[in-house]
């Protein structure tokens, strides 16, 4: 990540008055387009996105309802809220929404935190972490992770202080795939002070088969210091339209809206939720799908004698330090765009069968040129 440049002066030299936060706030590094390669078909799996289109419950209730966009949204995406509460078995209350889940967790972290405050969190994990730690004035607390590409929870909970007001937990853990234990994690929240939030993003739930995964909705129901964030981008494959949400005790609920982007979910947004929530047995099978895909390009990459950590999400994580971009280009050449992490690693999502394929045989020849 890099730094964003000075303000340039004004035409007659004097410098603009901008805030000194961003001399230090890291970029936001988004995957880029995949790169058109003669003979090959370009794919772009550096986004994890779904390579499903939304479902088709789902695009007939957008197309019907593209012509009221004359009209400004419900303020408070109130069919949606409902809709969240009856599906989570939650009071309406306690359903803040946002423009995806990196929305509502800005709302998370302008309601929690003042200059000088503390966010801890794993390094590396999700790169809008520091982004809206540092554009809030607070100062991001990165705490390494395991070995295993693991969160490790007893050094996160050493990190909070008296100035900790939000502690985030990925899980599963982008870049890395992978999730926390429902043990650890118990143990984990027993040590955090019941006055700083804890917040379990969730953001690719619903690819999780781990049978040690924490129930998030449990752990918030027994503590009104636990937030879970989840979005509609991932598995429900509606990552152009932005919509995430939070589930939270009232008092964070309404702190959570009273920081919101007003119309921040825009009518199709909250139209194409709702639909995609009413389709759950048919968005179940494409989720099984993309597992299933997942299995066996992780189970292929194990082969060829990649160590590859276990993988929640839907995408798959190289632990490759310096050879990370040679990696990446390797990729490139061969129509594939992932996404590198300086010198940590790549993530690649687990996208069509054709992609996948791909990119084992350009992992396959990596390793092979690379480590005999």
């Amino acid at each position: 990540m890099t730094a964003v440049p000075p303000a340039q002066g004004a035409a007659d030299g004097a410098p603009v008055r901008l805030r000194g936060a961003l001399d230090a706030l890291p970029v936001y590094t988004p995957g880029r387009p995949a790169t058109v390669r003669e003979g090959l078909t370009a794919y772009k799996i550096s986004s994890n996105e779904n390579p499903f289109p939304p479902l088709p419950s789902v695009l007939e209730a957008v197309r019907g309802a593209a012509g009221g966009v004359n009209r400004y949204p419900d303020l408070a995406v109130a069919e949606l809220t409902e809709a969240l509460a009856a599906h989570l078995g939650v009071p309406a209350q306690r359903i803040a929404t946002g423009p995806g889940s990196v929305g509502v967790l800005d709302q998370l972290v302008r309601a929690t935190c003042d200059d000088g405050d503390e966010v801890v969190f794993a390094w590396r994990s999700f790169e809008a972490y520091p982004i809206l730690t540092t554009l809030a004035g607070a100062r991001p607390v990165m705490v390494p992770l395991a070995p295993g590409a693991r969160h490790d929870l007893a050094a996160m909970a050493d990190a909070v202080t008296e100035r900790t007001r939000l502690v985030l937990v990925c899980t599963p853990n982008n870049p890395t795939g992978t999730t926390v234990g429902a043990a650890e994690l118990e143990a984990f929240l027993d040590r955090v002070p019941p006055e700083v939030l804890v917040v379990l993003d969730e953001a690719y739930l619903e690819f999780v088969d781990a049978p040690d995964a924490p129930d998030a909705m449990a752990q918030h129901r027994a503590r009104p210091n636990v937030v879970v964030l989840r979005t509609f981008s991932k598995a429900y494959g509606l990552a152009g339209l932005r919509v995430g949400y939070a589930v939270a005790h009232e008092p964070v609920a309404r702190a959570l809206r009273a920081c919101a982007l007003p119309f921040g979910v825009n009518s199709l947004a909250q139209v194409a939720a709702v639909a995609s929530l009413e389709a759950a047995d048919e968005l179940a099978v494409r989720v099984k799908e993309i597992v299933a895909e997942r299995e066996r390009v992780v189970a292929a990459l194990r082969e060829q004698g990649w160590e590859i950590p276990d993988q929640q999400a839907n995408f798959v994580w190289f632990d490759l330090g310096e050879e990370t971009p040679d990696f990446a280009q390797a990729c490139d050449a061969e129509g594939l765009t992932v996404r590198p992490y300086g010198l940590d690693g790549v993530r690649a999502t687990v996208a069509e069968p054709e992609a996948n394929d791909r990119l084992l045989e350009v992992a396959g020849r990596f390793r092979r040129a690379r480590h005999g």
